[in-house]
């Protein structure tokens, strides 16, 4: 078979460690920060996220990319270990869809967005690209679907720790928070009832194949 198509072993197929990690904490107390598999950020905001995760209240799952590690402060990771999880990747569909799960921190990509929506999270927003959908998708979450909020940035472009803190005190506990979740919860159930048999997704993605097959 090798002659006819290279082979490559891929294994051992363990359970993903963030998982594993949330599987440990109560319903809705983890905040899941990631910012996609492109964004960067600079080396204040890293320090500043990082500081607001250390003081807050809440466990914290935070995805960071291997080429941003070296921005995130000295001794940072130490200090949290019995509070937070630091990883390079995670599964974010199984992430959101776990339980332990009260809060998206993100970039607010389309994907992201979208993911959070049908599976009933609520979310804090930073959008960083001015020229993407990012600054629209952010609008949409917090003015029309209201299922979470945005980060505020200083004069300098920066979020600082003070706003990072409140906004997702806000998702977590608030007033706010709490018609954010009970929104984040209606539009998980029109998320279902679309994707179910004969639902609005269900027909179109139907409607679309006959399509094709009639082209032929």
């Amino acid at each position: 078979m090798s002659k006819v198509c290279p082979l490559l072993t891929i294994g051992p197929t363990i359970p993903s460690l963030s998982i594993n990690w949330l599987s440990t904490k109560p319903t809705a107390s983890v905040v899941y920060m990631s910012f996609g598999s492109c964004a960067t950020l600079s080396n204040k905001q890293m320090e500043e996220i990082a500081w607001s995760l250390k003081r807050s209240n809440f466990h914290f799952l935070w995805v960071v990319m291997d080429s941003e590690k070296g921005k995130i402060p000295e001794g940072f990771v130490e200090e949290v270990e019995n509070k937070g999880l630091l990883v390079n990747w995670s599964p974010q569909v199984k992430v959101l869809a776990n339980k332990a799960v009260g809060c998206f921190f993100t970039h607010c990509g389309w994907n992201s967005t979208i993911e959070a929506l049908s599976l009933g999270v609520p979310m804090v927003t930073m959008p960083g690209w001015r020229w993407s959908d990012q600054q629209t998708n952010s609008k949409l979450v917090g003015d029309a679907w209201k299922v979470g909020v945005r980060a505020k940035v200083d004069e300098h472009g920066i979020v600082k720790r003070e706003e990072i803190a409140i906004c997702i005190k806000e998702v977590m506990e608030g007033d706010r928070g709490r018609e954010m979740k009970m929104n984040s919860k209606k539009w998980k159930e029109l998320a279902i009832e679309a994707t179910s048999e004969g639902g609005t997704f269900d027909t179109n993605i139907n409607v679309l194949v006959a399509m094709l097959r009639s082209t032929k």
